[in-house]
């Protein structure tokens, strides 16, 4: 009977300390099998409008160099610098005095070359029926004839004169050549201009419209050829252009003029020039500006949000999908550009793949997962 009761309890004895050894294992085992809850999104291509950022500088639409066309000394500026100018308003007054004199003496030349015509007609005409009669010698009508030819030549020289005595005098009034906004004078008055070369006394810009100058690789126009040849981007609208002030918000839209014909030697980039509307004059030459310039559309573009793209030590990009055994995967991928929040894929992505884009954080690939689209736990409320 003692030996019955001893094997019972070593029985019990035995089968509780199988009950602690094994209870534990088997709920570790159950939470190992326990899918984990991940949020994805499912790729679906879509057209994505493609453009690039590129850095220019503002140039005038047209730049006219105020100089001074005759020789004198400066009476008046008449313009407020940096104010706008229409095209033959007076900007400087120089001396008229001795370019009116100059017109005086030229007028009297005129009239004294007239007069020697006058005469020298008047003896033709009196030769003409003497000569006839030979009461005239033949050489003397001849002299006569060529007296008043170059009597005649004389005339057309002295209104020559005359008339750049006239301009000469209206120089005296430096007018804008354009209209436009007038810089800072260059010369004040009296100061002698105009001796021995034309004096550069201010610059005219014409700012509105007003023109962008910048630069793109020869790979990428090249590139942007090829794709839209072989059908993989659209068209889309080339001419459309916006532009953004380096460091700040303000942005304007303008069309593309022209790409250069040439590509630099030096650098590898062609030259583009694009035109803005600027009625405000905000944009003034030489400022930095961002272009962005459209390089044509995707129709089946990949985006996927921005948490959804881990990067490695080297840079590489990788995102985790779910596969068809309901496991994490990690796939290596290649990022284009930045769409707002989500970055674009090149390549790595096929349409219909379940990116896991929420509870990333320690999720190892070949975990059992449980997906839930995005959308639903927003709808959710989780």
């Amino acid at each position: 009977m003692g030996n019955l009761r001893a094997i019972r309890m070593a029985g019990s004895l035995a089968a509780a300390i199988a009950l602690v050894g094994c209870g534990p294992a088997a709920e570790q085992q159950g939470a190992v099998e326990a899918p984990r809850p991940v949020e994805v999104v499912t790729v679906v291509t879509e057209p994505l409008a493609l453009s690039s950022e590129l850095p220019g500088r503002v140039e005038p639409m047209r730049v006219a160099e105020v100089r001074a066309r005759v020789a004198g000394i400066v009476l008046h500026k008449r313009f407020e610098e940096g104010a706008d100018v229409k095209a033959g308003e007076v900007l400087f007054q120089i001396d008229p005095a001795p370019l009116k004199a100059a017109v005086s003496r030229a007028e009297g030349e005129l009239a004294r070359a007239q007069a020697v015509v006058h005469e020298a007609q008047a003896r033709v005409k009196r030769y003409e029926p003497l000569v006839k009669i030979e009461a005239v010698s033949p050489q003397d009508f001849d002299t006569a004839t060529a007296d008043l030819r170059g009597a005649q030549a004389a005339v057309r020289t002295a209104q020559a004169d005359l008339e750049t005595a006239r301009l000469n005098l209206g120089y005296a009034s430096v007018t804008a050549p354009i209209s436009g906004r007038v810089g800072r004078a260059l010369v004040t008055e009296g100061a002698l201009v105009g001796q021995g070369d034309a004096t550069l006394m201010a610059k005219v810009q014409q700012l509105d419209p007003i023109y962008v100058d910048f630069t793109q690789s020869a790979a990428d126009a090249l590139r942007l050829r090829e794709a839209l040849k072989d059908g993989s981007l659209a068209a889309g609208e080339h001419n459309a252009l916006s532009i953004r002030i380096e460091g700040t918000a303000y942005e304007r839209k303008g069309a593309l003029m022209f790409t250069d014909v040439a590509v630099d030697r030096g650098t590898g980039q062609v030259s583009m020039r694009g035109k803005f509307s600027n009625a405000d004059g905000t944009l003034l030459p030489g400022l930095y500006v961002r272009v962005r310039t459209p390089q044509g559309t995707d129709n089946q573009a990949i985006l996927v949000p921005q948490r959804a793209i881990q990067r490695g030590a080297d840079g590489n990009a990788s995102v985790l999908l779910v596969n068809d055994q309901g496991l994490a995967e990690v796939r290596s991928v290649r990022t284009g550009a930045m769409q707002g929040a989500r970055w674009q894929v090149s390549e790595g992505l096929n349409n219909g793949d379940q990116v896991i884009v929420g509870g990333i954080s320690g999720l190892q690939p070949g975990t059992k997962v449980a997906a839930q689209s995005a959308q639903q736990q927003q709808a959710s409320g989780h």
